[in-house]
């Protein structure tokens, strides 16, 4: 069977120098990654991919990205899986959900996973592969949901040390009853092999991946991972 790969990052910038990045790149085996920015969750701001595409240039990488609010691409699913990496970048993480789910790139996306695409990416791009996930979609003061693609069980909080509603939410909601999961500090990220946790990279000091579970007392624990 095809090995799977998912990097659900808390925060990471755009910099194929940083230790996150240099470890997906490993893992997609190639020498020149053909990798695909898919920007959805920030409406294919043309900011954001400006930086993409200066981080990661043609001579080292074959760059690339999916647009879905000017199709000038007609066929998404053919994009990303000629690809060996697959960024998906921050921003509105209900409206990334709703917009692939309306395009079929949910479908595209199971289907690299399954062929061995490295799937990777941080905030909502790390959001989007749980069941669940704290988000800040909805307004300012973050709250859960429930409708991520389900690639990997539980849920997941990105910026956790970078945010201050981060780890209080999080905490409580999984004390309430919320699905246990995953949170990851900015620099920080956790390296599914298939759905099973295989590694936590980091590229900052002190930056970690943590396990929060509730206990049959109602109290929440909170594990560090790397």
């Amino acid at each position: 069977m095809t090995e799977r790969h998912i990097v659900a990052m808390g925060g990471a910038p755009f910099d194929p120098d940083d230790a996150l990045f240099r470890a997906i790149f490993d893992l997609s085996g190639a020498s020149r990654p053909r990798i695909c920015y898919v920007p959805t969750a920030v409406g294919d701001d043309a900011w954001h991919l400006a930086r993409f595409y200066g981080a990661f240039p043609a001579a080292s990488f074959e760059p690339s990205h999916l647009s879905l609010f000017d199709r000038a691409d007609a066929h998404p699913r053919r994009l990303l899986l000629d690809q060996d990496v697959i960024l998906v970048g921050g921003g509105n993480t209900a409206n990334l959900l709703a917009i692939w789910r309306l395009h079929g790139v949910d479908v595209a996306l199971r289907e690299a996973w399954e062929a061995g695409i490295v799937l990777c990416g941080s905030s909502a791009g790390g959001n989007c592969w749980f069941e669940a996930s704290t988000t800040d979609s909805f307004g300012p003061t973050l709250q859960p949901l429930h409708d991520g693609l389900g690639f990997l069980g539980g849920s997941f909080c990105p910026h956790y040390d970078g945010e201050p509603q981060r780890r209080p939410l999080y905490r409580r909601l999984v004390a309430e009853g919320f699905p246990a999961g995953y949170a990851a500090d900015d620099r920080a990220g956790a390296h599914f092999v298939g759905t099973d946790l295989e590694d936590v990279i980091a590229s900052r000091d002190g930056a970690n991946v943590y396990r929060v579970e509730r206990i049959e007392d109602g109290s929440v624990v909170e594990t560090p991972l790397g």
